[in-house]
């Protein structure tokens, strides 16, 4: 009797054919997916590995991204209050570099910007500094003669850290390679050595403002508020009310690199329209 309870038990349990070739088909399916996913990122990846430098994806063309700078030729850049691009910037080797004097800002051939106003938008570049190199990239910046454009734009240090000796001034690292300059230290610190390229990003939408390097969100703040006005009151930045209304009525302005006296290289310039 016993015997005969125990069949009848294991009858009961078991599962009918179709139900188990239902679920070895949605196994097989299942994986079948997973191994497309994979092949569908590698493939991507692959895509993106193989794009040149000063080159733009059909990925990034599809999503809007434009070069600002394409390698060969400096079309679309001028010197901020100028109408042609200055001496003492070249192109070497699919980079723009800027021809370091060792006389810091007083020589040189000056900051340039792009030649047009952004407002919400993501800029993203490479760069590479000399020993004891020092450089910045402005955003927002209003063109105001008279003034220079640190007068009116936030800046993004770029600075060897190691040589450079503001990366022992300001407070808490403010002056270090990422950095709001003299107003807010990249964090985590992760900049690269002498030679070797950074990639960096800014963000900037409806004023909030994200650093990226090499990529970590390193910096965030929020112009145009309280908080904003508090922090550059407090600073060498308050006599310029400019910088305090940073992008002016229209909340939009230039992109700029810095001359500042050092050699500085930079590369793969693209910007995407938020």
């Amino acid at each position: 009797m016993k015997d005969r309870i125990i069949l009848s038990q294991n009858k009961s349990n078991a599962l009918p054919p179709l139900i188990i070739i239902f679920i070895v088909s949605v196994l097989i399916s299942c994986g079948e997916k997973k191994e497309g996913s994979a092949e569908q990122e590698n493939t991507e990846a692959e895509t993106v590995a193989n794009v040149g430098v000063n080159e733009l994806s059909q990925k990034e063309r599809e999503d809007g991204w434009e070069l600002l700078f394409d390698g060969e030729s400096t079309e679309g850049w001028r010197g901020y209050g100028k109408d042609s691009f200055p001496e003492g910037w070249t192109i070497e080797d699919g980079a723009m570099k800027v021809e370091g004097t060792g006389a810091g800002e007083a020589g040189g051939g000056g900051d340039i910007i792009y030649d047009e106003e952004f407002k919400d938008f993501e800029l993203s570049l490479e760069w590479k500094v000399s020993e004891g190199g020092n450089s910045g990239i402005f955003y927002l910046a209003e063109e105001i003669e008279g003034e220079r454009i640190f007068a009116s734009a936030p800046e993004m240090q770029i600075l060897d850290n190691e040589r450079h000796p503001d990366a022992r001034l300001g407070e808490n690292g403010n002056r270090q390679s990422g950095s709001l300059y003299d107003l807010i230290p990249a964090e985590p610190q992760n900049a690269k050595p002498v030679g070797e390229w950074n990639k960096v990003s800014i963000i900037v939408y409806r004023g909030t403002v994200v650093h990226v390097q090499n990529g970590e969100n390193v910096v965030e703040y929020h112009l145009w508020t309280d908080e904003w006005e508090e922090m550059v009151q407090s600073s060498k930045f308050k006599k310029w009310k400019n910088f305090l209304n940073a992008g002016g009525d229209d909340k939009k302005g230039y992109i700029g690199l810095q001359d500042h006296g050092d050699d500085v290289w930079f590369r793969n310039i693209k910007i995407k329209k938020l």
